[in-house]
């Protein structure tokens, strides 16, 4: 027993290594709040180790860790100077305002799923404390890292075009829940 669990504990990247290093940092950056460059480069290395290029297991893990990283290093920047100078005043000041408002709103109701869907930078403006964003960003990022990376290794290419029409698709539901919430509240309103 002792001498399997060794041997499962001693993992070994299958490929080169800069692959690994590649995903990891273009998952970082991406959750940092550039958008595009994770997925892209977590899709090419799902489609590389549905070839048997490298291991996916590997890949996944390393995203998620890059993720992760990133998200972090996005909360702290939010943490520090977001805020500030969303506050500044300025062009626009009452609007961005405004949106700070209802963005502490968005966090304080629904952490785990703001993160999901905002760049994390995002999570620190609005002043979300540490734990709950690490699990939310935890969260987040294996639910990112197991769509995108396991489609990519199950689907190949095609996951690229798939995650748009997904994408879309989301998009037009958040839509028309966000309408049909503001036509509810205006009929409670009217009635009240």
């Amino acid at each position: 027993m002792h001498l399997t669990l060794a041997i499962q504990l001693h993992h070994r990247f299958h490929g080169p290594h800069v692959d690994y290093v590649g995903v990891a940092l273009a998952a970082a950056v991406s959750w940092i709040g550039i958008t595009g460059v994770g997925e892209a480069a977590l899709i090419a290395a799902g489609i590389a180790a549905g070839r048997g290029k490298v291991d996916i297991s590997s890949v996944l893990f390393v995203a998620w860790a890059g993720a992760m990283v990133g998200g972090v290093a996005g909360w702290l920047v939010g943490i520090k100077g977001g805020r500030a100078l969303m506050e500044r005043p300025g062009p626009l000041y009452r609007l961005r305002l405004r949106l700070l408002r209802r963005g502490d709103e968005l966090y304080d109701r629904r952490g785990i799923l703001a993160v999901y869907l905002t760049p994390t930078f995002m999570a620190g403006i609005s002043g979300m404390r540490a734990r709950p964003f690490l699990v939310a960003n935890a969260i987040a990022a294996v639910s990112w890292v197991l769509l995108v990376g396991l489609g990519a290794y199950f689907a190949g290419p095609s996951v690229a075009e798939w995650l748009g029409d997904l994408s879309t698709v989301v998009l037009v539901i958040l839509l028309a829940a966000a309408a049909l919430s503001l036509v509810a509240r205006w009929r409670w309103r009217a009635r009240h």
